[in-house]
Formats: C-alpha cells, structure tokens, sequence
C-alpha cells in the first residue's frame, strides 16, 4: 500500500501519538507520553527520535516525517504507525475515547484516501476505494434493501483491490451469487445440482424472463437485446472463471499475484453491473417481494 500523508495528518497522527503539548488547554486527544516512552515507542519501529533537539511534539512530528523517508514506496512502516497509534489495547478503561482517537485520526486520513477500522481485536489501515456508478448504485441499493451479504462481499472486494486483487475477485464473485441464490431461496425453487456462480445465473434466468422475445420489444430490437443479454452470459462465465483460476481460495507463496487490480477492477465493475441489473429485473418481475438474505441452512444441504 502506497501511503502518502500531508502534513495535517502528521499532525494529527503526533497529536495522538505524544498525547499533544505538555503545557496544552484542552485535554488531550491521545495518549501523553514522556519524552523517554515516545523514544522507546519509536525505537519498536527503529525509527530515531530526539527528544534532546526538540521538545516532545516537535520531536514526534520530525520522527514521523523520519518514517516517511525511510518507508520510501512500501507503506508497510507507515501503516504500522499509524495502526499502533490507534491500538484498543491502549484504551481498555477508555472505549469511548479510542472511538475519538480513531474518529480524529479518520477527519484528516480521509484526505489522503485512507481510513483505520476495527480488525476484530486490532486496528487496520485501508485504502478508501473509488466506487464506479454501478458500484455505488449497487451498495446503496443493497444497504436499501437489507441485502447485508452483498454489501459486505462487495467492501471486501473494494478495499482488497490493491492489496489482494485474487481476493477482490473471488468476493466480487460471491455478490453475484448470493443475489441469484436469494432470488431462488425466495421463489422456492432449487439450488443447481452445482452451484457455482454460471449454473446459479442460469436458474435464475427463466423466472426473470431474460429472454428478449418474451419483453415485447418491436421485432428491430429483438436480436440487439438478445445480444446484450448474451453477453451478460459470457461475463457471468468469465467471472466464475477468473475465480476458479485466480481466486483467493488458492495457495500461492508470499508477494506472488496472478492478476493486477486492473482486472480486478474490471471483475468488481460488471459484477456490480450484473447483480443491479438482476435486482432490478427482480423488482419489475416481483413489485413488493423482498429478496431473503442468503439460506445457509439451504447452502449445506
């Protein structure tokens, strides 16, 4: 992860680290620690801090610059930093202010195209993901609906993109499948012998009558919307195929990718593309009838 801070989030990330002045008004934000706990707090990092030089916030601010210059294009110090400046082991007798240390350090890392959120028991750094149209229609469409299941593969898609692009494509696989098997949960009718994300498609394809000669299109369009509907076919089969070959089920030795995040990108995008159309296929078909969230008791048997 490329991680480039402006100088208000340095400063805000010293705030917190050093707990501010030692001569501030208001209380505050962070942790106050000595000038001998900031040195031994950087030096786990091996970044160097000089509290002889210049007083405590100062110092703090020049070391994170210090850790800007050594991380160069790696990002993986930074993100270190800046999860460990945040880390709720710090504020057990204080939930309620590690929520602010977090909300603050969020305002400015916004900027920058970054956010910290909870990672079960830690703090993790990620990347804000730029959302296509059809993306963001679909979570917004998904969070209306309380269609939960896809709106979390969907941000698990998103934030691994950079990261992880094999794990982007197998969860931008799994929102295109947990539309189709809601959709077949809520008109009772079986699963696909195999229910992979092409057999799934198929099922669903007859009750939504994807069919172009069924929509009462004049006969000059007939053949353009059966090709536009083929091809949703071929991107439905590529997907799962992508998954099969690439997806983050398989193992594969440290800092090796079989694809880019161009082509997870490209996976993410008509993925999202295909479950709005789907869903809103679904609504026209069935006014009123809200999609179950996915059957897991359904999904073992």
């Amino acid at each position: 992860m490329r991680i480039e801070l402006s100088e208000q989030s340095i400063e805000a990330l010293a705030e917190i680290i050093s707990g501010g002045a030692a001569n501030g008004y208001e209380p505050p934000i962070g942790l106050y620690r000595q000038g001998w706990r900031l040195e031994a707090w950087f030096k786990g990092f091996g970044v160097p801090f000089d509290i002889k030089a210049e007083s405590r916030l100062p110092a703090t601010k020049t070391a994170i610059r210090g850790a800007v210059f050594i991380d160069n294009d790696n990002g993986d110090l930074l993100r270190r930093i800046i999860e460990s400046s945040a880390d709720p082991r710090d504020f057990i007798s204080e939930p309620e202010r590690h929520l602010a240390v977090v909300d603050y350090l969020n305002k400015h890392l916004f900027y920058d195209g970054l956010k910290l959120e909870r990672a079960g028991r830690t703090m993790r750094l990620v990347e804000i993901a730029e959302a296509a149209a059809a993306t963001g229609e679909l979570s917004a469409m998904a969070a209306g609906i309380d269609f939960d299941t896809v709106g979390r593969d969907l941000d698990r898609a998103l934030r691994a993109v950079s990261d992880d692009p094999e794990i982007a494509v197998t969860a931008t696989c799994a929102v295109v499948e947990s539309v189709c098997r809601s959709i077949l949960v809520e008109l009772e009718i079986d699963f696909p012998t195999k229910q992979d994300v092409s057999s799934l498609y198929r099922a669903v394809r007859e009750p939504l009558g994807l069919d172009p000669m069924k929509e009462g299109l004049t006969p000059e369009i007939v053949n353009d919307v059966k090709s536009v509907l083929s091809g949703l076919v071929t991107a439905v089969q590529s997907i799962g195929s992508l998954r099969t070959h690439v997806g983050g089920a398989h193992g594969k030795e440290k800092g090796f990718r079989r694809i880019d995040a161009r082509i997870a990108k490209l996976a993410i995008h008509s993925a999202s593309a295909i479950a709005l159309f789907i869903i809103e296929t679904w609504q026209i078909r069935y006014p009123g009838r809200k999609l179950p969230l996915r059957d897991e008791s359904r999904e073992a048997s």
